[in-house]
Order: structure tokens, then C-alpha cells, then sequence
């Protein structure tokens, strides 16, 4: 064989092997993809910490065999996905509200209430706020009632002594479960709340309004004040300040709540969608101090665990909002559909 003809040969021969090669790792890409399992959470900001830190430490040890997406769309509005089958789980910082158990219903969408935490709602103002030391259930909701809208925008016209400044109030948008829970709490009803405040579905905006303006206050789980506590301080509330400690004591009251997951009944035999919430029971109390939630009593998540093996559906709230519910008061509950 001349040279000419061996090196056209050689070429053939690479092109070849080129190309099998080529094919052959298309193929092993494309089946690798189809391999890829997704498990898919939305609703509340409050939850997302959590969930994200579950989300990452279960996807490394599935090694790339499961994707979970983790949205925050709010806790109402992450309802309305799940509701219509488009979500496997749904964090939810209250409890679901009657219009969404009736609205999954209709969609024939049954559901796990999964306690995973209990948060300290954090009412926050800027450092530089020298005369917030404390203030009472009743002077915030003097602040954010709706009578309250466009008549009180100074902080002396909340309690003598405070200065002739202006009142800038940061505070969750009406999809959100700690906006329903913070107006039930604070006003007396749910969505009961002045309109002219700075709103957003996403904590770390309401974290950058109230760090750039001396005069401003929000509120927000207490996960977002503590990963910005050199931006932030934190306002006791009628005396107490949000901690580990006065959320398990029941004194922070009644700002501390119950996070939740709920688990589809379209989902929950999914293989990936099992693993993802088993994995997230038994870490959860891990993830809750990692992200500076109060974590359940271990006994809470071994009844957890077995109310998802066995499928025990419905919520212990029967779709209201509960207020100032201590932990050994949620665990004494029994789930209805």
C-alpha cells in the first residue's frame, strides 16, 4: 500500500471511530437525561431555606439521578400550583386555608401536612434606629391596619417620645402565608392590612429595603434576619426578642408559627418524590438549625415520618389559621380531610 492510500485509509478509519464515538455519547448523554428524575416544590419564602438545604444535600447523594426545583411564589400562591396538580410538594409557612383545601378537592388532590419547624416572625428595623427598643402587639397593629393607611406615616404618631420621622413599612405581598399570619396575628384577621407599604413575595427584598432606610420596619421569617443580622436589628415584641429559646418557651407569642411541607397524593408514589421527603424528615431537624428555625422534638418527625408511610392525609387546622400554637399543642393534633 502506497503512503497515499494508507493515510486515506487512516482518515477513513478516524472518521469512523470519530463518528461511533460521537454517536455513542449522544446516546449515553440522551439516556443519561432521561435518567434524570424531578421532584417539584413551590410556596412560601419562609420554607425555602429549609427546602433548599434539604434540595442540596439530597441531589449529592443521589449523585445526579434526582433534580428537585425548589420556586417561591408564596405560600398562597404555591397552593394554587399544587392545587392544580402542577407541583409535587407545596412549603407552606400557615396552615392551608379552606378555598385551597376545596380548590385541591375539586381537582382530586389529596394531601400530607408535614410539620418541619417552627419559625419566630422577626419584626425588624434599621441599626441606626435608636428608639424601637420594643414595641407592642397593639402599637403594630396601630401601624399596619387599614385605618391606618394614609394617616399614620409617622413614628411619633405610634407612641409619644418616638421622633417626627417618617414611617416606611416593608412588609410580604398578599400570596404569602407570613403576610396571613402576621395580620391575623397582629390586626385580628387574615389579609387584614394597610396597602400603601413596600410588598414583595421575596424576603431578601424586604431585607435590602429596610438595611438602606433608618426610618423603615418590616417583618419576615426569622431565617432572613438572622443571615443579616449585621444589616438588621430585631424589635422584641412586647418584651420578647424571636430565639431558640422563647419560641420552645411559648413567651414569644404570638408571633411563632409552624413551617409545613404538603405532599401530593398525585406524587407521593413516585419513587424520587418518597425518597425526597424521607431524606427531608430525617434531616430536618439539622437543616432547621442550619438555617435558624427552631427544630421539632424528635418525636414529632418519627410521627411525621409515619403519617407519610402511611399515607394519613388532611390537615389537624381544618382550614383556618391558627395563632400563638405551641409546639406540644400542634403535636397533640390529629390530621381531617
Amino acid at each position: 500500500m502506497n503512503k497515499m492510500n494508507f493515510k486515506l485509509n487512516s482518515l477513513t478509519v478516524l472518521g469512523i471511530v470519530s463518528l461511533v464515538a460521537a454517536t455513542f455519547s449522544v446516546s449515553i448523554s440522551a439516556v443519561h437525561s432521561q435518567s434524570v428524575s424531578t421532584v417539584t416544590v413551590d410556596g412560601s419564602s419562609t420554607v425555602f431555606p429549609i427546602t433548599e438545604a434539604a434540595a442540596e444535600d439530597f441531589q449529592k447523594a443521589q449523585r445526579g439521578r434526582v433534580r428537585v426545583t425548589v420556586g417561591v411564589s408564596g405560600t398562597g400562591g404555591g397552593f394554587k400550583k399544587f392545587c392544580r396538580g402542577e407541583t409535587d410538594i407545596s412549603g407552606a409557612s400557615r396552615p392551608i386555608l379552606q378555598k385551597e383545601i376545596d380548590a385541591c378537592k375539586a381537582a382530586g388532590i389529596r394531601y400530607i401536612e408535614l410539620p418541619v419547624a417552627y419559625d419566630a416572625l422577626t419584626v425588624v428595623v434599621h441599626p441606626q434606629n435608636s428608639w424601637a427598643k420594643n414595641l407592642t402587639v397593639a402599637e403594630l397593629k396601630k401601624m399596619w391596619e387599614p385605618g391606618a393607611q394614609g394617616k399614620v406615616n409617622n413614628w411619633n404618631q405610634i407612641r409619644n417620645g418616638f421622633p417626627n420621622a417618617p414611617l416606611k413599612l416593608f412588609g410580604p405581598g398578599a400570596n404569602s402565608g407570613t403576610f396571613d399570619y402576621f395580620t391575623e396575628a397582629v390586626v385580628g384577621k387574615a389579609k387584614s392590612s394597610r396597602g400603601d407599604f413596600t410588598a414583595s413575595e421575596d424576603d431578601n427584598v424586604l431585607v435590602q429595603g429596610v438595611s438602606r432606610d433608618k426610618n423603615a420596619l418590616g417583618y419576615f421569617g426569622y431565617a432572613y434576619y438572622a443571615e443579616n443580622k449585621n444589616k438588621l436589628k430585631a424589635v422584641p415584641v412586647n418584651g420578647v426578642l424571636p430565639s431558640e429559646a422563647t419560641v420552645k418557651n411559648g413567651s414569644y407569642n404570638p408571633l411563632s408559627r409552624p413551617i409545613f411541607i404538603y405532599v401530593s397524593s398525585k406524587s407521593i408514589d413516585k419513587p424520587e418524590v418518597k425518597q425526597f421527603v424521607q431524606f427531608y424528615l430525617q434531616n430536618a431537624a439539622k437543616f432547621s438549625q442550619e438555617v435558624k428555625y427552631v427544630a421539632l422534638p424528635a418525636s414529632a418527625y418519627t410521627t411525621a415520618q409515619n403519617h407519610f408511610n402511611k399515607k394519613r392525609y388532611g390537615t389537624i387546622f381544618g382550614g383556618q389559621e391558627s395563632v400563638g400554637l405551641k409546639i406540644e399543642e400542634l403535636l397533640s393534633r390529629e390530621a381531617k380531610e
